[in-house]
């Protein structure tokens, strides 16, 4: 994992700094040729890729929740490392998450709790952990801890960079591993289970995976708002997609218009880039959801008409 951000970056700055003089606004150029936010850029395009290809499964499988569930459960590991005084608070969020991922799957096969109660339970109980904690030994909600909870892409420094990669790449190549066997798991687990795919095992995995991916969006859209990226693109894509192939791509023109504009919007009018692509992701929904209503209300009246 050290050092694995700084090849991609070599790779990709001389990509980013021929479009740099196509970029409109007087700050958002900087993200294609200054290296602090070459990084960002790259660490936020990576995250919604791999955020959209994940999120599509999770609505398959009606798992919406337990990304928002991991994500207030990585803001109580980051609390931990902040109070312990690490230099990287996104390995204790990770290995905090993973934790979670695999006691929340557990419960849920053991049958010992619903999947959405379990969620519920970790998430408060892990959000009120880091709250409590760091306002006891952490001299309370800093900016660099609203940075945590809202996103703050000048948090990503190199260590930061090198995790986020490491963590979307890893979590690229085993979903592309597993897709059909992921797939088949979503769409029916109990024929998965007759054609002998071990469903726990992959459900264990795909938990492990999800939190992955948590844990690598935490700096790009903060911990409050992962749905931001991870859910709401893949639920815009269900409505114009008619196949989970055209759901997944259309996942990615969603999922990247609303992080591109977001970062055009948060350079130049100074706000908070985690929240401005939550809300141009939110807009987007509502234009989709608004928009095929009103043509499906069209076609209907016209049938009715004939």
């Amino acid at each position: 994992m050290i050092g694995v951000g700084g090849p991609i970056l070599e790779s990709v700055t001389p990509v980013l700094e021929w479009i740099a003089p196509f970029v409109p606004g007087e700050v958002f150029p900087y993200f294609f040729t200054m290296e602090m936010f070459q990084r960002a850029l790259i660490a936020t395009l990576l995250v919604t890729v791999i955020a959209g290809i994940l999120g599509t499964y999770l609505l398959v499988q009606n798992l919406a929740l337990i990304g928002d569930g991991l994500a207030h459960v990585s803001f109580g590991g980051v609390a931990v490392g902040i109070v312990l005084g690490a230099t990287s608070p996104l390995m204790y969020a990770l290995v905090f998450s993973i934790i979670s991922a695999v006691l929340i799957h557990e419960m849920q096969a053991r049958n010992m709790l619903s999947g959405d109660a379990s969620i519920a339970i970790f998430l408060t109980g892990m959000l009120a952990l880091g709250l409590v904690l760091l306002r006891l030994f952490g001299g309370g909600i800093t900016t660099d801890i609203e940075g945590y909870l809202f996103g703050n892409l000048l948090l990503i420094d190199e260590d930061s960079f090198d995790l986020i990669v490491f963590l979307s790449l890893s979590s690229m190549v085993l979903i592309g591993f597993l897709r059909n066997a992921l797939l088949a798991v979503a769409v029916d687990p109990v024929a998965a289970r007759i054609q002998g795919l071990p469903v726990r095992n992959i459900g264990l995995l795909f938990s492990v995976i999800t939190a992955a991916v948590v844990v690598s969006m935490v700096q790009v859209v903060g911990t409050l708002l992962v749905t931001a990226l991870l859910v709401t693109p893949a639920a815009t894509a269900k409505l114009v997609g008619g196949s989970f192939r055209s759901c997944m791509l259309w996942t990615q023109v969603f999922g990247i218009g609303s992080v591109m504009l977001g970062l055009y919007f948060s350079a130049e009018h100074d706000t908070g880039s985690g929240t401005m692509i939550a809300l141009l992701a939110a807009v987007v929904f509502a234009i989709v959801a608004v928009s095929k209503v009103v043509s499906e209300g069209v076609f209907r009246h016209d049938d009715n008409m004939n």
